[in-house]
């Protein structure tokens, strides 16, 4: 009979990522202009585990992970803890540089795994203040849909609908530096003003009615108008053939690589088919994914 090994103490923490954004475009208010968000979450995790041992080797465990290394001092120190010994490793179906919200999901692993460890719950607000210390991110951490500013790690305003979508997405394939692009996006917005506003204005209204049509057709807009700032080298060729393959709307990762369609109804085994053979005909292969919460 074969014997199952005994058990040790693990505790993990997991976050989910995204794939790109519903809509991005700016935010006004008395303090200025500001990259405003909405994502859309994916069934795509990552994972933080920490194994109690004698030895602690940070520096090796985190080398590729210094985002999460500074999340964790953060924490600490606001917590008032200090970290037991043992080993820390991780794992990601997320996507680096793509607009997956990968390093952000490292991050909120991290911290669920502190968490665990010190069996404390940190709250949305404490968890967006580490991350507003490091980086212009997702908003990953919440489990709902909002309109959130980025670099201001704010919630704006939450959204009771959960609206599911099935997507069919490629990867172009050129990582893009989310930081380096916020000037440019910015400039960008200030150009484009009234046709941004009014694509959040026509996105607040859609999820305020769980209209998933209006929120297909507001996350196209957002892909187009950011054609201008950061292009995507497929997105022509998938509006003009939006008709053709029956989907509800367009979705990128406006930072990222990813460029997809949205389907409110699950595409059929034929479907799935013919979009596998029109993306592989670009040049690509693409994948099929679940989205919201």
């Amino acid at each position: 009979m074969r014997r199952v090994p005994a058990t040790t103490t693990t505790y993990s923490g997991v976050c989910h990522g995204t794939l790109g954004e519903l809509l991005q475009g700016p935010f006004v208010r008395q303090d200025g202009l500001h990259i405003a968000i909405i994502s859309l979450p994916v069934r795509r995790y990552s994972w933080v585990h920490f194994a109690p041992a004698q030895d602690t080797r940070l520096d090796d465990d985190f080398a590729v992970k210094p985002k999460s290394r500074r999340a964790m001092e953060i924490y600490l120190a606001l917590h008032g803890r200090s970290l037991p010994c043992g080993r820390w490793s991780y794992d990601s179906e997320l996507l680096q540089g793509k607009g997956m919200a990968s390093s952000t999901a490292d991050m909120v692993a991290t911290i669920r795994c502190l968490d665990a460890i010190f069996g404390v719950h940190s709250s949305p607000e404490l968890i967006a203040g580490i991350l507003r210390d490091i980086e212009r991110s997702d908003s990953v951490f919440l489990e709902g849909h909002a309109l959130y500013l980025s670099a201001q790690q704010e919630v704006v305003h939450h959204f009771s609908a959960n609206p599911r979508f099935h997507l069919c997405y490629i990867d172009e394939g050129d990582p893009i530096d989310t930081q380096a692009a916020g000037p440019a996006l910015l400039a960008h917005y200030e150009r484009r003003l009234t046709d941004y506003l009014a694509n959040l204005h026509a996105a607040i209204g859609a999820f305020s009615a769980s209209d998933l049509t209006g929120i297909c057709r507001c996350a196209t807009r957002s892909a187009l108008l950011a054609q201008d700032a950061l292009p995507k080298r497929t997105l022509d060729v998938l509006a003009a053939r939006q008709a053709r393959y029956k989907a509800d709307g367009i979705v990128v990762a406006h930072t990222g690589s990813l460029v997809g369609y949205l389907y409110i109804q699950r595409p059929t085994p034929p479907e799935i088919g013919e979009l596998s053979a029109f993306f592989r005909g670009l040049g690509y292969q693409c994948r099929f994914v679940e989205t919201g919460f």
